[in-house]
């Protein structure tokens, strides 16, 4: 039997970098979301009713592959009371 001779590093450098840089945008988006939850103490029950949501949605929107749209996300800095996301 062969085995691969490849390391991860090799593996992570063939990933074209603008989907590096998507995925890690993704992640930072779902933990700035856990975090302003915790801060208000809700968990993904209560902040999907506050939103009008399914808690599967919200489940979505934690696990770092969800694809925000601009609306969503205003909708969700004007819940919170300050930015999701900050463009310079």
């Amino acid at each position: 039997m062969r085995t691969a001779n490849i390391s991860l590093q090799e593996i992570f450098n063939e990933i074209p970098q603008d989907k590096r840089e998507e995925s890690r945008l993704s992640f930072a988006i779902s933990n700035r979301l856990d975090a302003l939850m915790r801060e208000k103490g809700l968990n993904k029950k209560q902040f999907a009713q506050a939103l009008g949501k399914r808690p599967n949605e919200i489940t979505r929107w934690l696990s770092g592959e969800h694809n925000f749209t601009i609306a969503t996300l205003a909708m969700l800095s004007t819940f919170f009371g300050q930015p999701i996301i900050s463009v310079k």
